[in-house]
């Protein structure tokens, strides 16, 4: 691997790390001001807001500049997300102005790697980047977790500084103070990585039009590249499958924080471990698929999809943590396996038809979009009085039958068009360096 690419890694550590330690100061930042549970609920599908909201430009511009520059510019707009928490405004608001941060950052962070790597490397990429970003979410989460507990946040607010009143008064907004410095890393590293040399692409014609209408041009442009990825015989399936998984994944991170509340009693701080438990797992599995997995059979890991839906019905009837914690590394462990490949197959695709950041620009706003949906409908289902056993079996039903249909939907497309098929796999198996 190049250089370049251990500073990508870098860099996405640490912004990981602080957006996944930020999400738990924010859920005990609303449970000490008494929110509602649904306001908890609704922090993951705020975060996913800005994701589908942006979706038409985020792509174009992470393709318009330098990319290390976007993620620099992505991790200050995090630090303004966590200032305007710090200060007084609704949490919500505030982690949906984060999410704002991460829907710039993450065309900037995956379309990087293939500017900088042959295709024959993008599988063994994603899995190191997918395991160091789910390491970044295992000690994030435990990171906020000790944050918001008392023994670090009391040590936190015994500091006092001579002549400055500052409003950090709850172990949240101690947490938040912290959590700042580690976006401010991600940002020092983000100036250090290399410029790939690779073309830029401007985000509009250079014409006397104005900005307004520029930027309102790259709409009918966004929608060109999703219907592109919609219609390629492969783009179609992984992205089917990452959305799918995403989707459900994105929200099962509160569902387990709320789900451990109810069946085992555990607080805030106690429930985060659980939740990078299952990391550890997604970690494992993702660097094994890294390994083991190549580019042209990402399509066979499409099982492990129907068997991960089934496996999360298991925790409705576990009641104690020496059974959840190898329940959620082996849930995990599906995860990461079936995901790093199908990741790399959905860029492979998307880099060829429209170029790397539109193409994750496309998959953000179908992933983050089906994490909206799903999340408005937890939130929403939990203020009517959805239990957090009632969403398990939910989620677990979805993401069973769908993933049947996709493997249904992909056989179906051999069967009928297997030339193309056939095609666009001889195409990945030729990229330079594949192996």
């Amino acid at each position: 691997m190049k250089r370049g690419f251990y500073i990508i890694m870098a860099a996405q550590f640490f912004s990981s790390l602080a957006d996944n330690a930020l999400f738990v100061a924010a859920v005990e930042m609303i449970k000490a001001s008494g929110g509602a549970e649904w306001q908890r609920a609704a922090l993951v599908p705020m975060f996913a807001l800005f994701y589908v909201v942006l979706a038409p430009f985020v792509g174009a511009f992470a393709d318009s500049r330098p990319k290390g520059e976007v993620m620099f510019m992505s991790n200050g707009i995090k630090v303004v997300g966590c200032l305007m928490m710090l200060f007084g405004s609704h949490p919500l608001l505030s982690y949906a102005i984060v999410g704002l941060g991460a829907a710039a950052y993450s065309p900037a962070k995956y379309g990087i790697l293939t500017e900088l790597l042959p295709a024959s490397l993008l599988v063994k990429a994603n899995g190191w980047i997918e395991g160091l970003t789910i390491s970044s979410i295992i000690l994030g989460v435990l990171l906020g977790g000790q944050l918001v507990g008392p023994h670090i946040s009391g040590m936190l607010l015994s500091f006092d500084f001579p002549l400055i009143d500052t409003p950090v008064d709850t172990p949240p907004e101690a947490a938040i103070c912290i959590i700042v410095f580690f976006y401010v890393l991600a940002a020092w590293f983000n100036t250090r990585i290399p410029n790939t040399g690779a073309a830029l692409m401007p985000m509009h014609s250079q014409t006397q039009h104005s900005l307004a209408y520029n930027l309102l041009a790259l709409a009918p442009d966004f929608w060109r590249c999703n219907l592109l990825l919609w219609r390629d015989k492969l783009g179609q399936i992984s992205l089917a499958t990452t959305t799918l998984f995403w989707g459900a994944s994105g929200n099962l991170r509160y569902i387990v924080l709320a789900w451990s509340a109810v069946a085992l009693h555990y607080s805030t701080t106690q429930a985060s471990s659980l939740v990078g438990v299952i990391a550890i797992g997604t970690a494992a599995g993702a660097v094994i698929a890294s390994v083991r997995m190549k580019l042209i059979d990402a399509p066979r890991v499409m099982p492990l999809g129907i068997a991960m839906g089934l496996l999360m019905l298991g925790m409705n009837f576990i009641d104690n943590v020496w059974l959840a914690a190898p329940f959620f590394i082996l849930l995990g462990g599906l995860g990461g396996f079936l995901v790093v490949p199908m990741n790399a197959l959905l860029q492979h695709r998307g880099h060829n038809l429209m170029g790397a950041g539109r193409s994750i620009a496309v998959q953000n706003f179908n992933e983050q979009a089906c994490i909206l949906a799903l999340g408005g409908l937890y939130a929403l289902g939990t203020s009517l009085g959805l239990t957090a056993f009632g969403a398990i079996v939910a989620f677990a039903g979805l993401m069973a039958g769908c993933m049947w249909l996709i493997k249904h939907w992909h056989e179906r497309n051999c069967a009928q068009h297997p030339e193309e098929v056939a095609r666009l796999m001889d195409i990945a198996r030729r990229d330079p360096g594949h192996s």
